[in-house]
């Protein structure tokens, strides 16, 4: 048994240096234009280094952890980027991209409100079916192929994926912060959908604004608020009042809709075009369709088939179902229940369980694989040329792969280390000031493992430890790490990896991390003012869950 150490060095100032050295150096070499894989790989050596040499972990149970951490990276993350690639690809290849995307036009000629469609509401929906980087990789290759640069497609798709994630994956990350803090799942719930909402109705405004500016985004201000409004009413009707399973499905469907129809009835009076930018000379709101209704039909095929599977993948019922059938699971011998967490990050020393599972029939990447091959027999390719396709898009993310199997490494290695506890614990020195630092906590889990649902994990009963010390309620500072987690979502390593492969930008993640960070800081800092003013301050006190 290894017990974790916060502050090997008596000096928590000197040893929060120290831990964030691995995350310094990692986001130091993609902001340098390092290659992705390469600044990965040298933030998993300096991991390596501090682990063992500054916070005296086992260098075997280092190796295993990080070990761990790769594999976890490959299967889920990678099998659902390696799958979605495919998906886009033989959609290109069948020449029925350029009919979805001519269709979309038909929508709005808008590139503006093209965004709002497709980054926000589209990917809301495959947020709350799916998440790991499904949303982040279908939007950002519609993108692209609508002719956005990839930097813009890269960089929106990650702000657009924000006020969803707390909801993603069926309400998987409430469902293990309640675990984790024993706190019922219906208050955690509802507490989370008395803060998000008002994100929901911001984001779209946000996004417009970074894409074009503020003159720009207040030209459509109708348009982002039918979208923001129609997502944050049914987000906080469901969170509150049903529980977080169908949070984002619901609202991403109703957002959706609400926002084609209000598209199809209203447009700006000044076009934005990406060939163009402003027009005002009379350019219609929606091109005039190249193609048949037929075909136009039949190139949202795929992706009608994509989002059912991805949905029926995602419920809990179907995955028990599967992994009835088959489910692996490898206890990591050298970690598994040998690491010991300690106060003040858990009430009593606790055991850190480390068990692989290799859940190929019911990971989200399978459906999507499916998904894939029934389309490409609906699309009428050979069965030699869909394997084809999928050899040429092993080989094009190849190092797409490598950089999250090292950058989940880093994350596995922060975690059964305890330098995620010991930049934590920097933080809930604020006192009165925690409630905004510790919405942060929550941010700085996300950016650290790329998963709210990892974040809860990892800081959820800290939080509730650290609120109740504090004398604040422990289901407003459990709900915040969630809540701001969300923000953090945008600048993962693992998130931009997505974002720059389905982009076909590798190589850049260096550009779409500039072009994100100031966005993620700025969000989570206003979410961590709502919960100090949820904290503190009438009215804004009636919104905390007893």
């Amino acid at each position: 048994m290894w017990t974790q150490l916060y502050d090997p060095f008596n000096n928590w100032v000197f040893s929060t240096i120290v831990a964030s050295v691995p995350i310094v150096i990692l986001l130091g070499g993609l902001a340098l234009h390092l290659k992705a894989h390469v600044a990965a790989l040298l933030g998993l050596a300096s991991a390596l280094i501090v682990t063992v040499f500054a916070f005296g972990m086992p260098f075997k149970m280092a190796a295993a952890t990080t070990v761990y951490g790769a594999a976890f990276g490959l299967m889920p993350i990678g099998w659902i980027i390696l799958n979605v690639i495919f998906m886009y690809k033989l959609t290109v290849e069948a020449g029925l991209f350029s009919v979805l995307q001519d269709s979309l036009t038909g929508i709005t000629n808008d590139a503006r409100l093209q965004v709002v469609l497709i980054a926000f509401c589209f990917g809301a929906f495959f947020e709350g079916a799916a998440g790991f980087g499904t949303p982040v990789a279908v939007t950002a290759a519609i993108l692209i192929g609508l002719g956005f640069k990839p930097l813009q497609a890269s960089g929106l798709a990650l702000i657009a994926n924000t006020a969803p994630v707390a909801f993603g994956a069926l309400g998987t990350p409430i469902i293990a912060l309640s675990g984790v803090t024993g706190i019922d799942i219906l208050k955690l719930s509802a507490q989370v959908g008395h803060q998000l909402p008002f994100f929901s109705v911001i984001v779209p405004f946000w996004l417009i604004w970074a894409f074009c500016g503020f003159k720009k985004m207040w030209e459509v201000w109708p348009a982002l608020l039918v979208a923001g409004v129609f997502f944050a009413v049914p987000q906080y009707l469901v969170a509150t009042y049903h529980g977080p399973w169908l949070v984002d499905v619901i609202a991403a469907i109703i957002s959706m809709s609400a926002t084609a129809l209000f598209m199809l009835k209203w447009h700006p009076k000044t076009m934005y075009t990406l060939e163009n930018g402003s027009n005002s000379n009379g350019t219609a709101a929606r091109a005039k369709q190249k193609y048949d209704a037929a075909l136009i039909r039949k190139s949202w095929v795929p992706w009608i088939i994509l989002s059912v599977l991805v949905f029926v993948w995602g419920l809990p019922q179907w995955k028990t179902l599967m992994d009835g059938i088959f489910v692996a699971k490898f206890p990591v011998t050298l970690i598994h229940n040998l690491i010991e967490r300690v106060p003040p990050v858990v009430p009593a020393a606790k055991a850190e369980a480390a068990v692989y599972v290799f859940n190929i029939l019911s990971a989200t990447g399978t459906g999507i694989l499916i998904a894939a091959f029934i389309a490409a027999i609906f699309m009428g390719m050979s069965l030699k040329k869909t394997i084809g396709i999928y050899g040429s898009t092993i080989i094009h993310i190849r190092y797409s792969l490598l950089t999250v199997a090292a950058m989940l490494g880093i994350g596995f290695l922060t975690r059964y280390s305890g330098l995620d506890a010991t930049m934590g614990l920097a933080l809930a020195k604020t006192g009165v000031l925690y409630p905004f630092f510790g919405t942060l906590i929550g941010w700085l889990g996300v950016a650290l493992t790329g998963s709210d649902t990892s974040s809860n994990v990892l800081f959820g009963s800290f939080q509730k430890i650290t609120a109740e010390q504090v004398g604040i309620s422990s289901t407003l500072m459990a709900a915040a790490n969630s809540s701001g987690g969300v923000m953090g979502k945008m600048i993962d390593a693992q998130s931009i990896v997505v974002a720059s492969t389905a982009t076909n930008w590798y190589g850049h993640e260096g550009d779409i991390l500039r072009y994100v960070f100031f966005h993620s800081l700025a969000l989570a800092s206003l979410v961590g003012v709502l919960v100090f003013l949820q904290a503190y301050v009438y009215p804004f006190t009636l919104l905390v869950v007893q």
